[in-house]
């Protein structure tokens, strides 16, 4: 079934209960490119089989993302598809699993003008509102109860000083460096450190095992005392505003499988390089939530806001090349 298309005469956003009626619609820009985009209270999602050259450039940076087939020069508001009509199902299906998180990802990333310290709030802000709703609660009913992750056996973070030069490893690598609370407390402390000591002229940050990281600890979701704390944790003592801030001085380097926080925290710094056969993927929105580490900021700044979208609502895997090409990382060595 393809997704609804834009109509002039669309219906209300909320059914009476409060639910969303339709969270995504389609704008066919093959036969409606003189259009105007539709009102922004919905998803928009552009659709062209036509040379990335012949979409109405304004319309495509006034949509969420546009598909376009992958031949010809694409730029960051669109993204290349062997079938553009076959990811728009791909994307309309993801929007009405979750249309909540779909919806509310699209709405911050539209904000991508703030600074990133107001951005990171927001993106705050609206993950502690989806932790509360009913998509994130289906998700922890699915995942059922767990233990809390066991403590460390060895240092969470490794730092190791050779001159002007500062190594950083995550080593987790049991639970493939997980972004859990272990690991986010020491790999802060260490940042802290640099941001005291003018001596450290290059931080390298990289990760032990088969994975640099593979995102947040599933085991920890759900665990959070409260909304406003966990607001508040996330946003004052997290790794992304450091990252932020000593970007001029940072360097990361990726590989394996990088899931979430895998990616957004490297995409703050100013040099990210990957092995070969690095994989990227933001699965939040599966389940019921969105990028939540600074992802909506650091990787929007690195490759539009347009293909973060795509990538975060699909959950699909983003090849190291592309990756490369799209500037999400600077190098593959």
């Amino acid at each position: 079934m393809l997704p609804q298309l834009f109509d002039p005469m669309e219906r209300p956003l909320l059914d009476n209960d409060g639910g969303l009626i339709e969270p995504l619609v389609m704008v066919d820009l093959d036969s409606q490119a003189t259009l105007a985009p539709p009102p922004a209270d919905r998803l928009r999602v552009g659709v062209s089989t036509r040379e990335p050259g012949a979409v109405n450039s304004q319309m495509a940076v006034a949509l969420d993302v546009t598909l376009v087939p992958q031949d010809g020069v694409i730029g960051a508001q669109v993204v290349g598809c062997a079938d553009p009509w076959a990811d728009a199902e791909l994307l309309h299906s993801a929007a009405k699993a979750n249309p909540q998180a779909a919806l509310v990802l699209a709405q911050v990333l539209r904000a991508t003008r703030l600074d990133v310290s107001a951005a990171l709030d927001l993106e705050s802000f609206a993950y502690s509102t989806l932790l509360s709703g009913t998509e994130f609660a289906r998700w922890l009913a699915l995942r059922g109860p767990r233990p809390l992750p066991p403590p460390a056996p060895e240092p969470p973070v490794l730092v190791h000083r050779a001159g002007e030069r500062l190594l950083i490893t995550l080593n987790r690598p049991e639970r493939r460096n997980a972004y859990g609370r272990d690991v986010r407390d020491a790999l802060v402390e260490a940042l802290q450190l640099v941001s005291l000591d003018s001596t450290i002229a290059r931080v390298v940050l990289d990760g032990a095992g088969p994975s640099f990281c593979a995102g947040g600890d599933l085991d920890e979701f759900g665990a959070t005392p409260d909304l406003t704390t966990a607001h508040l944790v996330r946003t004052r003592a997290g790794a992304g505003r450091l990252l932020y801030q000593l970007a001029d001085r940072t360097e990361v380097h990726v590989h394996g499988t990088c899931v979430g926080a895998g990616i957004e925290l490297p995409a703050f710094a100013g040099t990210v390089i990957a092995r070969p056969g690095t994989v990227f993927r933001l699965p939040e929105v599966g389940m019921g939530l969105i990028p939540g580490a600074g992802g909506t900021v650091s990787i929007a700044r690195r490759i539009g806001r347009w293909r973060t979208l795509f990538l975060a609502l699909t959950g699909r895997p983003l090849d190291v090349t592309t990756a490369f090409d799209w500037g999400l990382i600077d190098a593959i060595e």
